[in-house]
Protein backbone atom coordinates (compact mmCIF):
# COMPACT_ATOMS: atom_id res chain seq x y z
CA UNK A 1 0.00 0.00 0.00
CA UNK A 2 1.78 2.98 -1.52
CA UNK A 3 0.55 6.64 -0.16
CA UNK A 4 2.06 9.75 -1.25
CA UNK A 5 3.71 11.45 2.37
CA UNK A 6 0.99 14.11 2.68
CA UNK A 7 -1.95 11.59 2.43
CA UNK A 8 -3.83 9.98 5.64
CA UNK A 9 -4.29 6.58 6.62
CA UNK A 10 -8.31 6.12 7.00
CA UNK A 11 -10.94 3.80 8.26
CA UNK A 12 -13.50 4.69 10.68
CA UNK A 13 -13.27 6.21 14.02
CA UNK A 14 -13.20 4.08 16.67
CA UNK A 15 -10.84 5.70 19.23
CA UNK A 16 -10.85 9.65 20.59
CA UNK A 17 -7.91 11.26 21.69
CA UNK A 18 -9.05 12.48 25.12
CA UNK A 19 -8.27 8.78 26.09
CA UNK A 20 -4.94 9.49 25.48
CA UNK A 21 -3.16 10.12 29.28
CA UNK A 22 -0.15 12.62 30.01
CA UNK A 23 1.40 9.68 32.07
CA UNK A 24 4.95 8.50 33.01
CA UNK A 25 3.92 5.53 31.24
CA UNK A 26 4.49 6.89 27.41
CA UNK A 27 4.02 10.17 25.62
CA UNK A 28 3.10 11.77 22.56
CA UNK A 29 5.41 12.09 19.23
CA UNK A 30 4.50 14.47 17.17
CA UNK A 31 5.77 15.89 14.12
CA UNK A 32 3.96 19.13 13.55
CA UNK A 33 4.17 21.59 10.38
CA UNK A 34 2.45 25.04 11.11
CA UNK A 35 -0.17 26.00 8.65
CA UNK A 36 -2.02 29.31 9.39
CA UNK A 37 -2.01 31.31 12.77
CA UNK A 38 -4.47 28.89 14.71
CA UNK A 39 -3.01 25.29 15.86
CA UNK A 40 -5.60 22.49 16.08
CA UNK A 41 -4.55 19.37 14.58
CA UNK A 42 -6.18 16.13 12.31
CA UNK A 43 -4.52 12.95 12.14
CA UNK A 44 -5.65 9.64 11.42
CA UNK A 45 -3.93 6.89 12.88
CA UNK A 46 -3.73 3.05 12.09
CA UNK A 47 -2.58 0.68 15.14
CA UNK A 48 -0.38 -2.00 14.03
CA UNK A 49 0.05 -5.33 16.23
CA UNK A 50 3.31 -5.85 17.35
CA UNK A 51 5.82 -5.92 21.04
CA UNK A 52 7.43 -2.58 20.13
CA UNK A 53 6.54 0.80 19.20
CA UNK A 54 4.80 1.38 15.89
CA UNK A 55 5.57 4.40 13.54
CA UNK A 56 1.92 5.28 12.41
CA UNK A 57 0.72 6.98 9.15
CA UNK A 58 3.43 8.15 6.32
CA UNK A 59 6.84 9.15 7.40
CA UNK A 60 9.63 10.46 4.80
CA UNK A 61 7.26 8.25 2.30
CA UNK A 62 8.02 5.37 4.25
CA UNK A 63 4.71 3.47 5.60
CA UNK A 64 4.63 2.66 9.00
CA UNK A 65 4.04 -1.30 10.18
CA UNK A 66 0.61 -1.59 9.66
CA UNK A 67 -1.80 -5.55 10.03
CA UNK A 68 -4.41 -5.37 8.93
CA UNK A 69 -6.93 -7.49 11.04
CA UNK A 70 -7.04 -5.11 14.04
CA UNK A 71 -6.85 -1.50 13.19
CA UNK A 72 -7.99 1.71 15.33
CA UNK A 73 -8.34 5.00 13.77
CA UNK A 74 -7.38 8.07 15.65
CA UNK A 75 -8.78 11.12 15.02
CA UNK A 76 -8.81 14.79 16.39
CA UNK A 77 -10.42 18.09 15.91
CA UNK A 78 -9.75 19.54 12.59
CA UNK A 79 -9.04 23.19 11.94
CA UNK A 80 -6.47 24.05 9.72
CA UNK A 81 -5.03 21.54 7.08
CA UNK A 82 -2.03 20.79 9.13
CA UNK A 83 0.33 18.07 8.08
CA UNK A 84 1.27 15.52 11.03
CA UNK A 85 3.11 12.33 11.60
CA UNK A 86 2.77 10.79 14.55
CA UNK A 87 3.97 8.10 16.93
CA UNK A 88 2.70 6.77 20.42
CA UNK A 89 4.30 4.36 22.81
CA UNK A 90 1.24 1.23 22.69
CA UNK A 91 0.65 2.04 26.51
CA UNK A 92 0.01 5.84 25.85
CA UNK A 93 -3.06 4.94 24.09
CA UNK A 94 -4.14 2.13 26.72
CA UNK A 95 -4.09 -0.97 24.97
CA UNK A 96 -3.93 -3.85 26.53
CA UNK A 97 -4.17 -7.39 25.13
CA UNK A 98 -5.45 -10.35 27.27
CA UNK A 99 -3.02 -11.70 30.12
CA UNK A 100 -3.37 -14.31 33.00
CA UNK A 101 -1.24 -12.60 35.44
CA UNK A 102 0.39 -9.21 36.07
CA UNK A 103 2.24 -7.05 33.69
CA UNK A 104 5.64 -5.26 34.25
CA UNK A 105 5.50 -2.09 32.29
CA UNK A 106 8.39 0.54 32.17
CA UNK A 107 8.57 3.22 34.29
CA UNK A 108 9.29 6.26 31.97
CA UNK A 109 9.02 7.23 28.60
CA UNK A 110 11.77 5.11 26.53
CA UNK A 111 12.52 8.49 25.11
CA UNK A 112 15.82 6.96 23.35
CA UNK A 113 13.91 4.66 21.29
CA UNK A 114 10.34 7.07 20.48
CA UNK A 115 12.41 9.55 17.71
CA UNK A 116 10.77 9.86 14.51
CA UNK A 117 12.10 13.09 13.52
CA UNK A 118 15.43 13.36 11.57
CA UNK A 119 15.44 17.50 12.09
CA UNK A 120 15.20 19.31 15.19
CA UNK A 121 12.14 20.26 17.18
CA UNK A 122 10.96 23.81 15.94
CA UNK A 123 9.02 26.12 18.42
CA UNK A 124 5.64 25.17 16.27
CA UNK A 125 5.97 21.63 17.12
CA UNK A 126 5.99 22.46 20.80
CA UNK A 127 2.78 24.62 19.86
CA UNK A 128 1.39 21.34 18.00
CA UNK A 129 1.42 19.60 20.64
CA UNK A 130 -0.52 21.51 22.97
CA UNK A 131 -3.08 22.60 20.34
CA UNK A 132 -3.40 18.76 19.63
CA UNK A 133 -5.07 18.68 22.83
CA UNK A 134 -8.43 20.25 21.28
CA UNK A 135 -11.56 18.64 21.06
CA UNK A 136 -15.21 18.57 20.18
CA UNK A 137 -17.13 19.05 23.20
CA UNK A 138 -18.83 15.91 23.19
CA UNK A 139 -15.03 14.65 23.65
CA UNK A 140 -14.70 16.13 26.64
CA UNK A 141 -13.69 14.14 29.68
CA UNK A 142 -13.69 14.56 33.31
CA UNK A 143 -9.55 13.67 34.58
CA UNK A 144 -9.58 13.37 38.59
CA UNK A 145 -6.52 13.16 40.41
CA UNK A 146 -5.78 12.45 44.17
CA UNK A 147 -3.66 12.13 46.95
CA UNK A 148 -3.22 10.83 50.00
CA UNK A 149 -1.06 9.84 53.27
CA UNK A 150 -0.33 6.59 54.16
CA UNK A 151 0.29 5.82 57.27
CA UNK A 152 0.69 2.53 60.53
CA UNK A 153 -2.45 3.13 62.25
CA UNK A 154 -1.13 1.96 65.54
CA UNK A 155 2.03 4.00 65.56
CA UNK A 156 0.53 6.95 62.71
CA UNK A 157 4.35 6.86 60.74
CA UNK A 158 4.11 6.81 57.30
CA UNK A 159 4.88 3.57 55.23
CA UNK A 160 8.24 3.06 54.49
CA UNK A 161 8.79 2.21 50.43
CA UNK A 162 8.86 -1.46 51.79
CA UNK A 163 5.25 -1.34 52.73
CA UNK A 164 4.55 0.64 50.42
CA UNK A 165 5.71 -2.03 47.66
CA UNK A 166 4.03 -4.77 49.67
CA UNK A 167 1.01 -2.80 48.72
CA UNK A 168 1.39 -2.43 46.03
CA UNK A 169 2.12 -5.68 44.70
CA UNK A 170 -1.00 -7.10 46.82
CA UNK A 171 -3.62 -4.65 44.57
CA UNK A 172 -1.66 -5.98 41.82
CA UNK A 173 -1.86 -9.57 42.45
CA UNK A 174 -5.59 -9.11 43.97
CA UNK A 175 -7.47 -6.46 41.10
CA UNK A 176 -5.25 -7.05 38.32
CA UNK A 177 -3.61 -3.92 37.84
CA UNK A 178 -0.13 -3.89 35.83
CA UNK A 179 3.19 -3.28 37.94
CA UNK A 180 5.21 0.04 37.14
CA UNK A 181 8.89 -0.40 37.70
CA UNK A 182 12.16 1.60 37.94
CA UNK A 183 15.25 -1.08 37.90
CA UNK A 184 14.02 -3.27 40.26
CA UNK A 185 11.72 -1.16 42.83
CA UNK A 186 8.02 -1.03 42.10
CA UNK A 187 6.68 2.37 41.83
CA UNK A 188 3.09 2.25 40.40
CA UNK A 189 0.33 0.51 38.97
CA UNK A 190 -1.51 1.18 35.89
CA UNK A 191 -5.04 -0.42 34.43
CA UNK A 192 -6.48 1.19 31.48
CA UNK A 193 -6.54 4.14 31.50
CA UNK A 194 -5.66 4.92 35.54
CA UNK A 195 -2.53 4.98 37.05
CA UNK A 196 -1.42 4.53 40.72
CA UNK A 197 1.98 6.78 41.29
CA UNK A 198 4.10 7.66 44.61
CA UNK A 199 4.84 11.11 45.45
CA UNK A 200 8.24 12.11 46.55
CA UNK A 201 7.48 10.85 50.32
CA UNK A 202 5.51 7.79 49.50
CA UNK A 203 2.00 9.96 48.89
CA UNK A 204 -0.72 7.52 46.92
CA UNK A 205 -1.73 8.99 44.08
CA UNK A 206 -4.03 8.16 42.00
CA UNK A 207 -4.67 9.39 38.35
CA UNK A 208 -7.95 8.65 36.90
CA UNK A 209 -9.13 7.88 33.60
CA UNK A 210 -10.62 10.63 31.14
CA UNK A 211 -14.49 9.74 32.18
CA UNK A 212 -17.78 11.64 31.18
CA UNK A 213 -19.41 12.15 33.83
CA UNK A 214 -19.22 12.89 37.76
CA UNK A 215 -20.67 10.33 38.54
CA UNK A 216 -18.37 7.60 37.14
CA UNK A 217 -15.67 9.67 38.66
CA UNK A 218 -17.21 8.93 41.64
CA UNK A 219 -17.61 5.63 41.40
CA UNK A 220 -14.00 5.25 40.02
CA UNK A 221 -12.81 7.01 43.62
CA UNK A 222 -14.66 4.76 45.85
CA UNK A 223 -13.48 1.58 43.86
CA UNK A 224 -10.30 2.82 44.02
CA UNK A 225 -10.49 3.86 47.78
CA UNK A 226 -12.51 0.16 48.43
CA UNK A 227 -9.05 -1.86 46.33
CA UNK A 228 -6.48 0.42 48.82
CA UNK A 229 -8.27 0.08 51.75
CA UNK A 230 -8.78 -4.10 51.13
CA UNK A 231 -5.27 -4.62 51.26
CA UNK A 232 -4.07 -2.10 53.35
CA UNK A 233 -6.10 -3.04 56.65
CA UNK A 234 -4.77 -6.24 56.12
CA UNK A 235 -1.61 -4.94 57.02
CA UNK A 236 -2.48 -2.47 59.51
CA UNK A 237 -2.23 0.48 57.13
CA UNK A 238 -4.43 3.37 56.88
CA UNK A 239 -5.07 6.30 54.51
CA UNK A 240 -5.62 10.19 55.47
CA UNK A 241 -6.99 12.67 53.58
CA UNK A 242 -5.54 15.90 54.15
CA UNK A 243 -3.40 18.57 52.84
CA UNK A 244 -0.26 18.59 54.42
CA UNK A 245 1.25 16.23 56.64
CA UNK A 246 -0.04 17.31 60.30
CA UNK A 247 2.43 15.59 62.66
CA UNK A 248 6.10 14.60 61.26
CA UNK A 249 8.74 16.15 60.25
CA UNK A 250 10.71 15.82 56.78
CA UNK A 251 13.31 14.20 58.39
CA UNK A 252 10.87 11.58 59.67
CA UNK A 253 9.12 10.92 55.76
CA UNK A 254 10.69 8.15 53.84
CA UNK A 255 12.47 8.76 50.21
CA UNK A 256 10.49 6.95 47.32
CA UNK A 257 12.77 5.31 44.89
CA UNK A 258 12.48 7.02 41.80
CA UNK A 259 15.78 8.87 39.78
CA UNK A 260 13.69 12.48 39.40
CA UNK A 261 12.57 12.87 42.82
CA UNK A 262 16.42 12.64 43.75
CA UNK A 263 17.26 15.24 41.27
CA UNK A 264 14.34 17.48 42.83
CA UNK A 265 15.24 17.19 46.12
CA UNK A 266 19.04 18.23 45.28
CA UNK A 267 17.60 20.91 43.76
CA UNK A 268 14.65 22.82 45.76
CA UNK A 269 17.01 24.30 48.38
CA UNK A 270 18.32 26.10 46.27
CA UNK A 271 15.79 27.93 44.24
CA UNK A 272 13.24 28.16 47.96
CA UNK A 273 12.59 27.52 51.47
CA UNK A 274 9.69 24.99 51.58
CA UNK A 275 10.91 22.96 48.09
CA UNK A 276 10.66 19.85 50.30
CA UNK A 277 7.72 20.49 51.97
CA UNK A 278 5.61 20.83 48.78
CA UNK A 279 7.57 17.18 47.95
CA UNK A 280 7.62 15.21 50.52
CA UNK A 281 4.57 16.54 53.22
CA UNK A 282 1.44 17.62 50.73
CA UNK A 283 -1.37 16.12 49.22
CA UNK A 284 -3.79 17.48 46.91
CA UNK A 285 -6.96 16.73 44.86
CA UNK A 286 -7.34 18.29 41.20
CA UNK A 287 -8.86 17.81 37.97
CA UNK A 288 -8.21 17.87 34.54
CA UNK A 289 -10.54 19.26 31.52
CA UNK A 290 -10.82 19.60 27.66
CA UNK A 291 -11.42 22.79 25.44
CA UNK A 292 -12.17 22.61 21.74
CA UNK A 293 -9.96 25.29 20.74
CA UNK A 294 -7.72 28.00 21.65
CA UNK A 295 -10.18 30.46 22.44
CA UNK A 296 -11.49 28.53 24.44
CA UNK A 297 -8.15 27.13 26.35
CA UNK A 298 -7.88 30.97 27.16
CA UNK A 299 -10.95 31.57 28.66
CA UNK A 300 -11.13 28.52 30.89
CA UNK A 301 -7.50 29.09 31.97
CA UNK A 302 -8.61 32.87 33.21
CA UNK A 303 -11.38 32.02 34.92
CA UNK A 304 -9.40 28.52 36.48
CA UNK A 305 -7.09 30.97 37.55
CA UNK A 306 -8.93 34.00 38.52
CA UNK A 307 -11.08 31.07 40.84
CA UNK A 308 -7.88 29.49 41.97
CA UNK A 309 -8.05 30.92 45.44
CA UNK A 310 -12.13 30.28 46.07
CA UNK A 311 -11.33 26.54 45.19
CA UNK A 312 -8.17 26.75 47.72
CA UNK A 313 -10.51 28.41 50.14
CA UNK A 314 -13.48 25.84 50.05
CA UNK A 315 -11.15 22.89 50.08
CA UNK A 316 -8.33 24.32 52.87
CA UNK A 317 -7.70 21.46 54.97
CA UNK A 318 -4.21 21.63 56.59
CA UNK A 319 -3.80 24.12 59.46
CA UNK A 320 -1.26 21.33 61.66
CA UNK A 321 2.31 21.14 61.18
CA UNK A 322 4.31 18.54 63.00
CA UNK A 323 1.57 18.31 65.73
CA UNK A 324 0.70 22.16 66.07
CA UNK A 325 -1.45 24.50 64.54
CA UNK A 326 0.45 25.98 61.87
CA UNK A 327 -1.12 29.92 61.55
CA UNK A 328 -2.46 28.81 58.38
CA UNK A 329 -5.87 27.00 56.70
CA UNK A 330 -4.11 25.61 53.74
CA UNK A 331 -0.61 25.26 54.37
CA UNK A 332 0.00 23.32 51.41
CA UNK A 333 -1.08 26.41 49.20
CA UNK A 334 1.09 28.73 51.45
CA UNK A 335 4.08 26.04 50.41
CA UNK A 336 3.71 26.80 46.78
CA UNK A 337 4.58 30.58 47.35
CA UNK A 338 7.80 29.62 48.24
CA UNK A 339 8.95 26.44 46.09
CA UNK A 340 10.25 27.64 43.23
CA UNK A 341 9.09 31.11 41.88
CA UNK A 342 10.45 30.21 38.25
CA UNK A 343 7.53 27.70 37.84
CA UNK A 344 4.72 28.68 40.31
CA UNK A 345 2.38 31.05 40.40
CA UNK A 346 -1.11 33.10 38.94
CA UNK A 347 0.74 33.29 35.54
CA UNK A 348 -0.33 37.10 35.11
CA UNK A 349 0.10 36.67 31.17
CA UNK A 350 -2.38 34.19 30.43
CA UNK A 351 -4.63 37.52 30.84
CA UNK A 352 -3.07 39.20 28.32
CA UNK A 353 -4.74 39.91 25.03
CA UNK A 354 -1.76 37.99 23.15
CA UNK A 355 -2.17 34.77 25.18
CA UNK A 356 -2.50 31.41 23.82
CA UNK A 357 -0.35 28.56 22.92
CA UNK A 358 2.55 29.97 21.80
CA UNK A 359 2.77 32.25 24.75
CA UNK A 360 2.59 29.64 27.04
CA UNK A 361 5.75 27.87 25.29
CA UNK A 362 7.41 30.84 25.55
CA UNK A 363 6.81 30.29 29.49
CA UNK A 364 7.67 27.11 29.67
CA UNK A 365 10.79 27.09 27.75
CA UNK A 366 12.69 29.27 30.36
CA UNK A 367 11.42 27.56 32.96
CA UNK A 368 14.61 25.70 34.17
CA UNK A 369 14.64 22.13 33.01
CA UNK A 370 14.88 19.09 36.07
CA UNK A 371 16.08 16.42 33.89
CA UNK A 372 16.37 14.81 30.75
CA UNK A 373 15.40 10.78 30.34
CA UNK A 374 17.92 8.72 28.69
CA UNK A 375 18.74 5.21 28.39
CA UNK A 376 16.65 4.24 31.92
CA UNK A 377 18.21 7.11 33.68
CA UNK A 378 17.31 10.42 34.56
CA UNK A 379 19.95 12.90 33.93
CA UNK A 380 20.24 16.07 36.48
CA UNK A 381 19.61 19.16 33.79
CA UNK A 382 18.74 21.70 36.32
CA UNK A 383 19.55 25.38 35.70
CA UNK A 384 19.42 25.07 31.93
CA UNK A 385 15.99 25.84 30.12
CA UNK A 386 14.45 23.78 27.33
CA UNK A 387 15.48 26.64 25.26
CA UNK A 388 19.19 25.48 25.64
CA UNK A 389 18.13 22.04 25.21
CA UNK A 390 16.30 23.38 21.60
CA UNK A 391 19.69 24.36 20.59
CA UNK A 392 21.48 21.45 21.88
CA UNK A 393 23.01 23.43 24.26
CA UNK A 394 22.29 21.14 27.63
CA UNK A 395 26.16 20.72 29.27
CA UNK A 396 24.34 17.71 30.71
CA UNK A 397 23.95 15.37 26.91
CA UNK A 398 26.30 17.94 24.64
CA UNK A 399 24.86 18.54 21.63
CA UNK A 400 21.74 16.45 22.40
CA UNK A 401 18.49 17.78 20.75
CA UNK A 402 14.66 17.56 22.37
CA UNK A 403 12.05 15.56 20.77
CA UNK A 404 8.65 16.21 22.06
CA UNK A 405 8.69 12.92 24.57
CA UNK A 406 11.19 15.52 26.75
CA UNK A 407 8.68 18.55 25.99
CA UNK A 408 5.90 16.39 27.53
CA UNK A 409 8.49 15.59 30.32
CA UNK A 410 9.28 18.98 31.23
CA UNK A 411 5.52 20.32 30.88
CA UNK A 412 5.04 17.91 34.18
CA UNK A 413 7.75 19.91 36.32
CA UNK A 414 6.26 23.43 36.06
CA UNK A 415 3.67 24.20 38.48
CA UNK A 416 1.00 26.60 38.30
CA UNK A 417 -2.19 27.00 39.88
CA UNK A 418 -3.19 26.12 36.68
CA UNK A 419 -1.22 23.79 34.37
CA UNK A 420 -1.76 23.75 30.38
CA UNK A 421 -0.62 20.15 28.69
CA UNK A 422 -3.21 18.93 26.10
CA UNK A 423 -5.74 19.95 28.57
CA UNK A 424 -6.17 22.39 31.76
CA UNK A 425 -4.87 21.45 35.55
CA UNK A 426 -6.88 23.29 38.23
CA UNK A 427 -4.21 22.63 40.85
CA UNK A 428 -5.14 25.11 43.84
CA UNK A 429 -7.20 22.03 46.23
CA UNK A 430 -6.14 20.73 49.49
CA UNK A 431 -6.52 17.39 49.65
CA UNK A 432 -9.46 15.72 51.73
CA UNK A 433 -12.15 13.20 52.83
CA UNK A 434 -13.72 11.34 49.65
CA UNK A 435 -17.11 13.56 49.69
CA UNK A 436 -14.84 15.99 48.47
CA UNK A 437 -12.87 13.96 46.37
CA UNK A 438 -15.95 13.86 44.29
CA UNK A 439 -16.79 17.95 45.15
CA UNK A 440 -13.38 19.34 43.36
CA UNK A 441 -14.20 18.12 40.00
CA UNK A 442 -17.95 18.81 40.36
CA UNK A 443 -17.33 22.80 41.16
CA UNK A 444 -15.10 22.82 37.88
CA UNK A 445 -17.13 21.20 35.62
CA UNK A 446 -20.20 22.91 36.61
CA UNK A 447 -18.37 26.35 35.89
CA UNK A 448 -15.98 25.34 32.71
CA UNK A 449 -18.26 22.82 30.74
CA UNK A 450 -21.13 25.05 31.04
CA UNK A 451 -20.82 28.11 28.26
CA UNK A 452 -23.37 29.95 30.75
CA UNK A 453 -21.24 29.54 33.60
CA UNK A 454 -18.31 29.91 32.32
CA UNK A 455 -19.13 33.57 30.78
CA UNK A 456 -20.49 34.59 33.72
CA UNK A 457 -17.43 33.83 35.09
CA UNK A 458 -15.83 35.85 32.98
CA UNK A 459 -17.91 38.47 33.46
CA UNK A 460 -17.74 38.58 37.21
CA UNK A 461 -13.66 38.53 36.72
CA UNK A 462 -13.41 40.93 33.67
CA UNK A 463 -12.37 43.84 35.98
CA UNK A 464 -10.50 42.06 38.95
CA UNK A 465 -6.75 43.18 38.38
CA UNK A 466 -3.51 41.25 38.70
CA UNK A 467 -3.12 42.77 42.04
CA UNK A 468 -6.32 41.75 43.26
CA UNK A 469 -5.71 38.31 41.74
CA UNK A 470 -2.33 38.28 43.75
CA UNK A 471 -3.85 39.46 46.39
CA UNK A 472 -6.18 36.64 47.03
CA UNK A 473 -3.53 34.06 46.45
CA UNK A 474 -1.42 35.46 48.81
CA UNK A 475 -3.98 36.30 51.92
CA UNK A 476 -6.52 32.90 50.92
CA UNK A 477 -4.27 30.44 52.73
CA UNK A 478 -4.44 32.25 56.07
CA UNK A 479 -7.55 33.73 55.69
CA UNK A 480 -9.91 31.52 53.96
CA UNK A 481 -13.44 32.71 52.82
CA UNK A 482 -12.88 35.36 55.19
CA UNK A 483 -10.47 37.35 53.27
CA UNK A 484 -11.52 40.79 52.01
CA UNK A 485 -12.44 41.60 48.72
CA UNK A 486 -13.55 44.86 47.82
CA UNK A 487 -16.74 45.73 49.94
CA UNK A 488 -17.22 42.60 51.45
CA UNK A 489 -15.66 39.13 52.18
CA UNK A 490 -14.57 36.47 49.56
CA UNK A 491 -17.05 34.34 51.30
CA UNK A 492 -19.37 36.41 49.08
CA UNK A 493 -18.18 36.13 46.36
CA UNK A 494 -18.17 32.15 46.56
CA UNK A 495 -21.75 32.42 47.26
CA UNK A 496 -22.12 33.17 43.65
CA UNK A 497 -19.46 31.42 42.40
CA UNK A 498 -20.90 28.21 43.75
CA UNK A 499 -24.10 29.08 42.21
CA UNK A 500 -22.93 29.52 38.69
CA UNK A 501 -21.08 26.20 39.23
CA UNK A 502 -24.90 24.44 40.46
CA UNK A 503 -26.32 25.77 37.48
CA UNK A 504 -23.55 24.56 35.45
CA UNK A 505 -24.05 21.09 36.48
CA UNK A 506 -28.17 20.90 36.21
CA UNK A 507 -27.76 22.26 32.62
CA UNK A 508 -25.52 19.43 31.69
CA UNK A 509 -28.59 16.87 32.43
CA UNK A 510 -26.66 14.35 34.74
CA UNK A 511 -28.24 14.90 37.80
CA UNK A 512 -24.27 16.32 39.18
CA UNK A 513 -25.47 18.80 41.64
CA UNK A 514 -25.57 16.96 44.44
CA UNK A 515 -21.40 16.55 44.65
CA UNK A 516 -21.76 19.72 45.87
CA UNK A 517 -23.49 19.77 48.76
CA UNK A 518 -20.02 18.59 50.00
CA UNK A 519 -18.65 22.16 50.00
CA UNK A 520 -22.24 24.07 50.15
CA UNK A 521 -22.12 24.33 54.06
CA UNK A 522 -18.21 25.85 53.42
CA UNK A 523 -19.47 28.61 51.40
CA UNK A 524 -23.19 29.36 53.14
CA UNK A 525 -21.38 29.63 57.03
CA UNK A 526 -17.81 30.48 55.74
CA UNK A 527 -15.96 27.93 57.89
CA UNK A 528 -13.68 26.27 55.83
CA UNK A 529 -12.46 22.60 56.52
CA UNK A 530 -9.51 23.21 58.03
CA UNK A 531 -11.11 25.96 60.94
CA UNK A 532 -13.21 23.04 61.46
CA UNK A 533 -9.91 20.88 62.43
CA UNK A 534 -8.56 23.75 64.60
CA UNK A 535 -12.00 23.84 66.60
CA UNK A 536 -11.86 20.25 67.39
CA UNK A 537 -7.79 20.55 67.96
CA UNK A 538 -8.53 23.17 70.52
CA UNK A 539 -11.64 21.60 72.07
CA UNK A 540 -12.38 17.77 71.43
CA UNK A 541 -9.12 16.72 70.89
CA UNK A 542 -7.45 18.40 73.81
CA UNK A 543 -4.53 19.75 71.50
CA UNK A 544 -3.51 17.10 70.32
CA UNK A 545 -3.30 16.18 66.40
CA UNK A 546 -3.61 12.17 66.59
CA UNK A 547 -7.55 12.11 66.23
CA UNK A 548 -6.88 13.58 62.81
CA UNK A 549 -5.77 10.21 61.39
CA UNK A 550 -9.17 8.97 63.17
CA UNK A 551 -11.60 11.74 61.30
CA UNK A 552 -10.25 11.74 58.40
CA UNK A 553 -9.20 8.32 57.70
CA UNK A 554 -10.65 6.92 54.31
Amino acid sequence: MQKKKDEYLKTEIEFDFESVEDSQGGGLMALVSRAGSSYCIRTDIRRGRTRQNVAFGVVNNVEAPIVKEKTVVFSSLSCNNVKIAQKFPLGTLGFQGKRKNSVTVAASPPTEDAVVATEPLTKEDLVGYLASGCKPKENWRIGTEHEKFGFEIKTLRPMKYEQIAELLNGISERFDWDKVMEGDKIIGLKQGKQSISLEPGGQFELSGAPLETLHQTCAEVNSHLYQVKAVAEEMGIGFLGIGFQPKLAIKDIPVMPKGRYEIMRNYMPKVGSLGLDMMFRTCTVQVNLDFSSEADMIRKFRAGLALQPIATALFANSPFTEGKPNGYLSMRSQIWTDTDKDRTGMLPFVFDDSFGFEQYVDYALDVPMYFVYRKKKYIDCTGMTFRDFMAGNLPCIPGELPNLNDWENHLTTIFPEVRLKRYLEMRGADGGPWRRLCALPAFWVGLLYDEVSLQSVLDMTADWTPEEREMLRNKVPKTGLKTPFRDGLLQHVAEDVLKLAKDGLERRGFKESGFLNAVAEVVQTGVTPAEKLLELYHGKWGQSVDPVFEELLY
